[in-house]
């Protein structure tokens, strides 16, 4: 007898980048995470173009947040996306830093998750336009954030800080 397939969560995806095409970027990494064995895409935000966060010496960013269903755990899942940064030439250096790809697991289901390497809802999800306005494009408003409240409250409070929609 078979070991039946895990029940599939729900997580969401930020995807974000200012370097080397970043629109190209997202969209390849987009059909990469469509493509790993146990993920399926339920949904894709419009792209955002924003201030970047830290240093302002480098290129805005192109921001986007993926729905999907998956098996994977949390931290293979993580792994995968790691994968993925590697792949498109991502360099770990200086926080908040230029970066061809940058994928965060905002949230995994209902979980709540401190680790090493994981921590689920992505720490700082709550001010975050950039997250937090795509994602509501694709989420329900009244989505749950664990630990940090409804999204269409978050979002309400999150001022825009020089977001723009760019590409639906």
């Amino acid at each position: 007898m078979s070991n039946p397939e895990p029940m599939a969560d729900v997580a969401y995806i930020g995807l974000g980048s200012n370097l080397a095409e970043p629109a190209e970027q997202i969209d390849s990494a987009r059909q990469e995470i469509k493509a790993l064995d146990r993920v399926e895409e339920i949904a894709f935000s419009s792209m955002y173009r924003s201030p970047p966060m830290g240093p302002q010496d480098q290129p805005d960013y192109i921001n986007a947040v993926m729905a999907v269903r998956t098996s994977l755990t949390p931290i293979e899942l993580l792994r995968q996306l790691q994968a993925i940064e590697n792949h498109h030439g991502r360099v770990r250096g200086k926080r908040w830093g230029a970066r061809t790809l940058d994928l965060d697991l905002l949230l995994y289901g209902k979980r709540q998750i401190s680790e090493a390497d994981l921590v689920v809802p992505h720490p700082g999800i709550s001010e975050r336009a950039f997250v937090l306005y795509p994602l509501q494009e694709i989420a329900e408003a009244d989505l749950l954030i664990p630990g940090y409240g409804v999204l269409k409250e978050l979002v309400r409070q999150c001022p825009l800080a020089g977001l723009h929609k760019i590409k639906s």
